[in-house]
């Protein structure tokens, strides 16, 4: 909670409405809610299509609200803010700037000072994993690598906030598992509160205080977990009974049957 005792992000009957180009409306996001404490860090997991994306977007102000609110520390979301960093599934690295130059582009957009930045940028990119990688150019490192990059590049200005949208969704089934390893291990050092979308349930376990349940478009959240398991965490939670009793509650939210659809 914030200082007032409300949540640090708080997401009030949101909906969210495209218009196609036959000029009829598409709900994408139906009536949402959702409370989010700092320092926590959420997963919001569902099929796809069904608007974690929109939601992510509209949290960061990049995406306009149909109806309803959402606020951070109290003020209502109208464009995008500072005090957010965002991580995409693809790094969307510049190639002809070393990685430590990308890391300080937040810093350039933002005037921060030049010195400060130069330090601040070699500090995360040790807190990544990437010391002695500053000098490199984007196409020598790994996919793995090149998003340990955008996460530092992300954190540059020191915000409160991280949304990212399936940040290891395109890379190999080990280095996601290692990459979520890492990404814990930076959020225990930076304790910023994190909204993660993802598409993998294993996943969103091992990382996250709550896991908020989408259902198809339109979309909305269904329901929102508790994650009681201990931390730190590691590879070996995935072993413990607990995870894997709320894996298998997570899938059932997946593999039930419409209503009034006849079993196969």
């Amino acid at each position: 909670m914030t200082a007032g005792g409300k949540p640090l992000i708080d997401i009030r009957g949101v909906r969210k409405q495209f218009r196609t180009r036959s000029g009829t409306l598409l709900d994408a996001l139906a009536d949402t809610s959702l409370a989010v404490e700092a320092n926590q860090f959420i997963c919001i997991v569902g099929p796809s299509g069904c608007g974690k994306s929109t939601l992510l977007r509209m949290i960061a102000g990049l995406e306009t609200i149909t109806s309803g609110v959402i606020t951070i520390d109290g003020a209502a979301v109208t464009g995008a803010r500072r005090d957010i960093g965002l991580v995409f599934q693809s790094p969307v690295m510049l190639p002809w700037r070393t990685i430590v130059k990308n890391v300080l582009v937040p810093a350039e957009v933002l005037k921060m000072s030049t010195a400060n930045a130069r330090q601040r940028a070699h500090e995360l990119l040790k807190l990544v994993g990437l010391d002695g990688f500053a000098d490199r150019y984007p196409d020598e490192l790994s996919g793995g690598m090149r998003q340990r990059a955008a996460i530092a590049r992300a954190l540059m200005h020191d915000p409160n906030i991280l949304l990212m949208d399936e940040p290891f969704g395109a890379l190999d089934a080990l280095t996601r598992e290692a990459m979520n390893l890492e990404l814990l291990r930076i959020w225990q050092a930076s304790r910023k509160t994190v909204v993660l979308v993802t598409h993998s349930i294993e996943e969103a376990l091992l990382l996250s205080d709550k896991v908020a349940v989408f259902a198809p478009r339109p979309g909305f959240i269904r329901e929102v977990i508790d994650v009681p398991i201990a931390r730190p965490r590691s590879a070996a939670t995935r072993t413990d009974p607990v995870f894997i009793q709320l894996a298998d509650r997570l899938r059932s939210f997946f593999e039930a049957k419409p209503e009034g659809e006849a079993a196969a």
